[in-house]
């Protein structure tokens, strides 16, 4: 099983191939650049280097948000767009959960959160089971921090609560104010999405390929637009 996994969900773009037991490669940057403009040339690149072509490829996995709007549908097309013209399956995986799983082994709760703006995130709580597996233990939501720091303490059960992601140095001295020595914070190199991480997490469900037609992004609330529309009647 060969899987081409992509992530544009947020800042970083990070595209992937994995087999069952090894990665075969892996392309990340974390600029803030157009992914539009770059991604399929990435995927190039990647593929052209380890000598495959897209007809070699068993599956396709994809970040299906939270995250940036327009990040979240870049992602989200083309993976769609490449499983439906190669007749491959397709496997969404949640952006939080592919953070959430750098943190494999570790024994307290893990949160992963992005910012949402206006003292929201989006976050989840997850405990990492001991094959290295994270597993939901909160569900994923938007809501803001100050409400749910409490939370995610009570579920920690006064363990440590691992904070992770690229925009967790944006509400650290909240963090840190609210929780105290309960809280802990990853080191930089585990703080964003690996396309890698995608494409494991996607093979342990390929069973589970949704049609291509029927996976949606996931951004846990309505972009601004839509939900104007919304309040006005209006059909989207």
């Amino acid at each position: 099983m060969r899987i081409l996994a992509i992530d544009t969900s947020n800042l970083v773009l990070s595209t992937a191939v994995v087999e069952e037991e090894r990665v075969l490669g892996e392309w990340t940057t974390n600029l803030n650049k157009n992914h539009s403009v770059r991604l399929m040339d990435s995927i190039s690149q990647l593929l052209d280097s380890l000598d495959l072509g897209p007809d070699q490829l068993d599956g396709i996995a994809v970040a299906r948000g939270p995250g940036s709007y327009t990040g979240v549908r870049i992602g989200v097309a083309t993976a769609k767009t490449m499983a439906w013209s190669l007749g491959i399956p397709v496997i969404g995986v949640s952006s939080l959960l592919a953070v959430a799983a750098n943190a494999g082994g570790y024994s307290g709760m893990i949160v992963p959160l992005f910012d949402a703006r206006r003292g929201q995130v989006y976050t989840g709580g997850y405990r990492s089971g001991t094959d290295m597996t994270v597993r939901e233990a909160l569900p994923e939501r938007i809501i803001l921090l100050r409400d749910w720091l409490p939370i995610a303490a009570e579920a920690a059960a006064d363990g440590p609560v691992l904070f992770l992601g690229d925009d967790v140095s944006i509400h650290r001295s909240v963090i840190t104010e609210v929780l105290g020595e309960q809280a802990q914070f990853a080191p930089p190199f585990i703080n964003h999405t690996r396309a890698a991480g995608i494409g494991w997490l996607a093979a342990k469900q390929i069973g589970e390929a949704e049609n291509v037609h029927q996976l949606v992004p996931e951004y846990l609330q309505l972009a601004e637009a839509e939900a104007k529309l919304k309040a006005r009647g209006c059909s989207t």
